[in-house]
């Protein structure tokens, strides 16, 4: 069965084609003056002091791990329930990630488990603010304050995203971004770190591009044979000006874009909020949400219903998937800390549990009342 309703389909138009042309034609096409314009502009609507746009959103927290100067011995805590770099980033550093369950009902990390594993080898916590839902950040930085922990703002799903209207990525002391092509605004592939702090801003900027300083103070800066120092065990973690063309085309569309997915998951739930089987999107409190994803619920147990209603759903040309993973469920994780399922039962029910529904730009009403009615279908 041929998809036709699938989970995204970015949008795009002339003005990306446009832009490309432009980068291709200035025949500077690796990190250049087209990054400079994205970081910018992406401060100037989101938020955020100083901008580093990196190869991917992975790549980004990898850099804010560095930064901060995690490494071996230290530990780091990351939600039970993500996509499974929030956890990898740590583990590249030789660090340990140590999972901490999740609250149903946002799908984010729940504060009142954090404090349980902290030890005298946590370093940092790393918020996700999942599908698009901020997490109580004032509860998460009052723990971080007592414990002095840094905070490592996962915003893959989150870009224009606030709480009590701060942007999400500003209140910790590092935010990292996606581009991914499953985002609300994508350049294929492509993240962006955003701090405050200006020193770790020069780490992050130096160790994207191999761990080269290219400091003003130098007296060869400038000359021809200068190539800059480097001090740092770097990374090729740059974004290209191509992918920043597209994204630049993107950032002019945010706030439409955003709009459309809070318009699609407005009509979602007002389709599917009679049905008692499922739990819809929190949009209570005063944690925004954008909704890079519109993910919904089953009640706990009901893991054959939930692939019974997705293989009915795909039958019909829809394209679901479940929310995320489990990270302590997959083998890696499973493996090296001998953890078992049951020692994080909400972010297992959540993987158990879950399904993404498609959400795009210009979805139609007729198209997400066809997914409805197949839902609702199933559940009679």
């Amino acid at each position: 069965m041929q998809i036709k309703y699938p989970i995204t389909r970015p949008y795009f138009d002339e003005i990306e084609i446009n832009n490309i042309r432009e980068c291709l034609a200035s025949g500077w096409v690796t990190q250049g003056p087209m990054v400079s314009r994205f970081e910018k502009k992406f401060m100037e609507l989101h938020g955020g002091d100083n901008a580093m746009a990196v190869s991917s959103c992975t790549a980004g927290l990898h850099l804010a791990v560095i930064s901060l100067g995690i490494g071996a011995g230290d530990e780091v805590l990351v939600p039970a329930f993500t996509w499974v770099t929030s956890a990898n980033c740590v583990e590249y550093t030789g660090a340990r990630a140590v999972f901490v369950d999740v609250d149903y009902r946002t799908f984010n990390i729940a504060p009142k488990e954090i404090e349980a594993h902290i030890t005298s080898r946590t370093k940092a916590i790393v918020v996700v603010h999942e599908f698009g839902k901020a997490a109580p950040m004032d509860e998460i930085m009052g723990i971080a304050d007592k414990y002095g922990l840094k905070v490592i703002e996962d915003c893959a799903c989150a870009i224009g995203t606030t709480y009590k209207g701060r942007p999400v990525g500003t209140i910790g002391d590092v935010g990292i971004f996606s581009f991914h092509p499953r985002k609300a605004v994508t350049t294929g592939e492509g993240g962006i770190c955003i701090t405050s702090d200006r020193s770790l801003a020069i780490k992050i900027d130096s160790l994207r591009n191999h761990g080269a300083s290219t400091d003003a103070e130098d007296s060869d800066y400038g000359e021809p044979w200068y190539m800059g120092n480097y001090d740092f065990l770097g990374y090729n973690y740059r974004m290209s000006d191509i992918q920043a063309a597209v994204g630049l085309a993107q950032l002019d569309k945010l706030k439409e874009l955003l709009n459309e997915r809070k318009k699609c998951a407005k009509t979602y739930i007002e389709l599917l909020r009679r049905n008692d089987i499922l739990r819809l999107p929190n949009v209570d409190g005063d944690e925004g949400h954008t909704f890079q994803s519109f993910v919904v619920l089953l009640p706990e147990g009901e893991h054959e219903l939930r692939n019974r209603m997705m293989r009915t759903m795909k039958e019909n040309a829809i394209q679901t998937r479940q929310g995320t993973q489990a990270v302590h469920r997959l083998g890696y994780y499973r493996s090296k800390y001998d953890i078992k399922s049951e020692d994080y039962p909400v972010a297992a029910y959540c993987e158990d549990c879950t399904i993404t529904l498609p959400l795009y730009p210009n979805m139609t009403i007729d198209e997400q009342k066809y997914i409805a009615d197949i839902i609702r279908n199933i559940c009679i």
